[in-house]
Order: structure tokens, then sequence, then C-alpha cells
């Protein structure tokens, strides 16, 4: 199996079964491989692919990606330049989504993924994708939205989020709650004690429920 990093910034050793790192899909899916769109936390937008937060730590997001990929998933992941609008990315994951599908790729192979800000775009893509077997990781993504009420999830979804999490530390299923409901929904709550930092870094804690799912067909 074949992984790809779609970084924008050749900073990490890539592992025995990479491809070199590229900034665009793979010109010919392969419909047997999974492909994961992993959508990074703020933090990278504004200090880079490693910074370091003073309350949460190390933010490891070349690690982030050799983690995603151990278990050959393809991983397609691109540093957002700073300020990125919400609605703007999602429409261009939206359409990496919709090329991968258009290109022979089983919609039930697509997993987008997403962290705090990268969760926010993920749940924009949910609701503005709305194919039932593309499948989403919400990772401490969900928080009250009053002035989003249209916001829904759709496809198959797994959240994820740190019970010690002050930033966003709610369950997604509210979301998931709403009159036009996901094909499925599966929470897990973990509780580190590391806060919004509890997804800073590739632990079992995470990486594992998400392997789990995501290779075990969600």
């Amino acid at each position: 199996m074949k992984a790809w990093f779609a970084l924008l910034f050749g900073v990490v050793a890539t592992p025995v079964f990479a491809q070199q790192p590229a900034a665009v899909l793979p010109p010919v899916p392969d419909p047997a491989e999974t492909y994961l769109i992993y959508l990074h936390g703020r933090i990278v937008e504004d200090l880079g692919p490693r910074p370091t937060d003073p309350r949460f730590g190390l933010y490891d997001y070349p690690a982030i990606l050799e983690a995603l990929a151990r278990r050959g998933a393809t991983v397609i992941s691109s540093q957002r330049p700073p300020d990125t609008n919400v609605n703007e990315y999602a429409g261009i994951v939206v359409a990496q989504v919709e090329s991968l599908i258009h290109r022979g790729v089983p919609p039930g192979n697509i997993v987008v993924a997403g962290f705090s800000k990268g969760g926010d775009i993920a749940i924009h893509v949910s609701s503005f994708l709305r194919r039932s077997e593309v499948r989403f990781v919400l990772l401490a993504a969900c928080w009250p939205r009053p002035g989003e009420p249209q916001l829904r999830l759709t496809g198959r979804v797994l959240s994820i989020y740190e019970t010690s999490d002050s930033l966003a530390g709610s369950s997604c299923e509210p979301l998931a709650r709403h009159p036009e409901k996901p094909r499925s929904f599966r929470e897990i709550s973990i509780s580190t004690g590391l806060s919004h930092g509890a997804f800073y870094t590739p632990t079992k804690d995470w990486v594992d429920p998400v392997l789990d799912w995501v290779h075990g067909g969600g």
C-alpha cells in the first residue's frame, strides 16, 4: 500500500511504504485503497508544522500523518495558510472527495478526519457533501454553534473528544440529532488529562480507535 503526504513543506522523513510528499491527489487513484484526508488544527496555520503551544505543548503534525498512514491508508494533508476560511476550505475538500469518486474510488474508501479547526472544516464538508458512504472522523471538533443551525452531519461519522478539554470537549451528538441524520454515528470520549493537547501528538488513546474504525469499515 502507498501513503501520500500532500504537505506544503517537506519536513518529515517518510516511512518505507510512502511515496515522496505530494501536493495533489494521486494522478491515478487505486480504488482498492483507503484515502484519508487529514485536516490539522489552527495552530499549524499560524506557526508551522511543528508548533508549540504554551498550554498544550508540541503539535507534531508530521508524526500524526505518519501514524495515520501506519496501517496503509493513503494520507492526504496540506498545511493551510493563516486565517483560512472554513467554508472556502471545506469546498476544496469537497472537490477532493468528488475527484476521487469521479476517478473510481468507492465513497466508502474515503475518510475526512479533522482536529479542532480542521474538525470544524470536516463538519462543514459533511454538511455540504451529503454522500452517505463517505466517512468522517471528528477530533475535538464540537462546541456550541448558535450561529450555524444549518449544519448537519451526513455520511458515517466517528467523533472522539477529550473530557478534560476546555476548548472543544463537547459531544458531537447534538449535530447528529438533526432531522437529516448521518448514515451512522459513533462517539468515544477519552480522559488523558491533557485537555486540547490530547490530540497534539499521535497517542494510542485516539490513534488506535481511529485506525480501528478506518480499517474496520467504519
